[in-house]
């Protein structure tokens, strides 16, 4: 039995507002269960140095995570630095959404999406991924709809889920009780056509084997799916 007495294969409730702010060419409030993430994406029209002249555009990710997001307080890190954890996961976001940009077709300019963690159950680095697609999109929908952009450049949807073994079974979307004490923890980075763009799997003192990874990938894909149906009807 899963601590929220969830299904196996089921999702946290998704839900996804977008316009959410007023400034920012493209936003969305992410809710998978209890975490909340709100996404922002900003178009500048510059590009970084080694990309000057080139035609190409680029799309960049920063994150963060409220000081009360979590049960106690963390220190902000806007006055402290950022922790190593904070680097990887904004990282891992860039690059996913880049995987399903067509970065010629973006033009000489760039994209960053602010991925801020409003309240964390588990899975911030996945809601930030699929919510940061959204922001993008509706970025890129406002440029296309300027005609300062011909060809949609965002060639896919991207999303993200977590998948693990508790209790010995293997579970879709594993909110924080679940990802405290898993003994496989795995994050899963798919398009929209069930491409992989990354996998992040380590077992928390124990092993898994090549079945139980080809399990937690199935419901990678299905999770994926739903979230997918959550991004179109976000975008409509």
């Amino acid at each position: 039995m899963r601590p929220s007495a969830r299904k196996l294969s089921e999702m946290r409730p998704i839900s996804i507002e977008t316009g959410v702010t007023r400034h920012a060419e493209g936003s969305c409030m992410i809710r998978m269960g209890d975490t909340h993430v709100l996404c922002t994406a900003s178009i500048e029209p510059r590009v970084p140095p080694f990309l000057k002249n080139s035609g190409q555009g680029w799309v960049t990710a920063e994150y963060g995570m409220l000081p009360r997001a979590t049960h106690t307080r963390g220190r902000r890190e806007a006055k402290n630095g950022q922790s190593g954890r904070t680097q990887e996961i904004q990282r891992l976001i860039g690059r996913s959404l880049r995987a399903a940009v067509d970065r010629n077709a973006l033009g000489e300019r760039q994209i960053t999406v602010d991925c801020d963690v409003i309240q964390a159950d588990g899975g911030t680095r996945c809601a930030s991924i699929t919510g940061g697609w959204v922001a993008l999109k509706l970025a890129v929908m406002k440029l296309m709809k300027a005609g300062d952009v011909v060809t949609d450049p965002i060639t896919d949807h991207v999303a993200a889920v977590s998948c693990g073994v508790y209790a010995g079974q293997t579970v879709l979307d594993l909110d924080y009780p679940e990802d405290s004490e898993a003994a496989v923890d795995g994050n899963f980075v798919l398009t929209g056509s069930n491409r992989l763009i990354e996998v992040q799997m380590s077992g928390e003192g124990a092993t898994f084997s090549r079945d139980q990874m080809a399990g937690l990938l199935d419901l990678a894909e299905a999770g994926v799916a739903d979230l997918v149906t959550a991004q179109r009807t976000a975008i409509s």
